[in-house]
C-alpha cells in the first residue's frame, strides 16, 4: 500500500522542475566554488560532503535530494535512476 504524499509539507512546486527528471545516486559536489553546502529539494536539509555520504541529484547536479525524500516521492515523481 503506497501512502498518500499529495498533502505533504515537503510539496512545493517541485512537479514543474522534478517531474519525470533522472536521478543520479552521487555524493555530493559543487557547481559554484563558493558553495559549501545544497539543501535537499524536499525537505531543506543541508547537504555537504561531511553530513552525507551519498544523495540523490539531477543529472547535472543542480537540484539535490535527500535519501528519505527520494524514497518517499521517486514513485509519485517517475524519476528514473541513473545507472553508474
Amino acid at each position: 500500500m503506497t501512502n498518500d504524499l499529495s498533502n505533504d509539507w515537503r510539496l512545493c512546486n517541485q512537479m514543474e522542475y522534478l517531474k519525470g527528471e533522472t536521478i543520479k545516486h552521487s555524493k555530493w559536489i559543487t557547481l559554484e566554488e563558493s558553495w559549501d553546502h545544497d539543501h535537499c529539494a524536499f525537505c531543506s536539509d543541508k547537504l555537504d560532503a561531511s553530513t552525507i555520504e551519498k544523495a540523490y541529484c539531477t543529472t547535472d547536479y543542480y537540484h539535490w535530494i535527500c535519501p528519505e525524500c527520494y524514497n518517499d516521492f521517486k514513485e509519485m515523481f517517475e524519476w528514473t535512476l541513473e545507472e553508474l
